[in-house]
């Protein structure tokens, strides 16, 4: 992508499909008064999140690449509108997505979002580091920077909650990820990433891990109820 064309701030609309590319500068973000950007058909294997800076785009096209994820800070997108990302590589897609409340159209057709690429994903033990920090956190353990060692005090800053709200538990660098499937519009099932905080951890979504269509209505409601108004389309085939 030239850099000269990376310069054009009062472009609107940018239109680069077929160009066999092979990344998306981050300096994309420079193009503030970008309303719809096309670049379908090349070989773009990341999107930056510097796409997210991006605060007038209505309408952006990432079609027949080779897409593996999609950054959560894609999110940040207020005014999207339309998202097409079909015929990528995409396995799932991050929760954050639920985020954006002016989606009206999602295309997914031709990505592997199926269960048994879930069965793929390891688990791997956490550390001594890990162990120490959950023990604290989840025993309300009370303690002062001079009664711990500097990393573990830094590291304690850096916990997630387990999303299970029968589990209470915490994580840190090691969880377990699973496939989601949320409702939309009563028709459509999207597949979201689920990080729980271990194995053991009975996550009511436990189950979309061997079949989408055996999980209960109830699973994604909390989802459904939110996004179920907002989203319009949801293509999947």
């Amino acid at each position: 992508m030239p850099a000269s064309l990376l310069g054009l701030r009062a472009l609107q609309t940018l239109s680069l499909g077929g160009n066999q590319l092979q990344s998306i500068p981050a300096e994309i973000e420079n193009l503030q008064s970008l309303e719809c950007l096309y670049l379908g058909g090349n070989f773009i294997k990341e999107i930056p999140p510097e796409l997210a800076n991006l605060p007038s785009l209505n309408y952006l096209v990432l079609c027949d690449n080779k897409i593996q994820s999609v950054p959560p800070q894609l999110s940040q997108l207020h005014s999207l509108r339309s998202l097409s990302l079909h015929n990528n590589l995409l396995t799932y897609l991050p929760r954050e997505i639920l985020n954006l409340i002016h989606l009206e159209e999602l295309s997914l057709r031709g990505n592997p979002l199926v269960v048994r690429f879930v069965r793929d994903l390891t688990y791997h033990p956490p550390t001594l580091l890990e162990l120490a920090a959950r023990t604290i956190k989840m025993r309300n353990i009370s303690y002062t920077p001079y009664d711990l060692p500097g990393n573990l005090l830094k590291y304690l800053s850096s916990a997630s909650n387990c999303p299970n709200p029968k589990c209470g538990g915490v994580y840190f660098d090691c969880c377990v990820r699973q496939i989601k499937f949320v409702d939309f519009c009563g028709k459509y099932r999207l597949p979201l990433m689920h990080y729980l905080c271990s194995p053991e951890c009975s996550s009511p979504c436990s189950s979309a891990s061997h079949s989408s269509t055996s999980q209960s209505e109830s699973d994604s409601e909390d989802e459904a109820s939110v996004a179920a108004h907002r989203m319009q389309k949801v293509l999947l085939g």
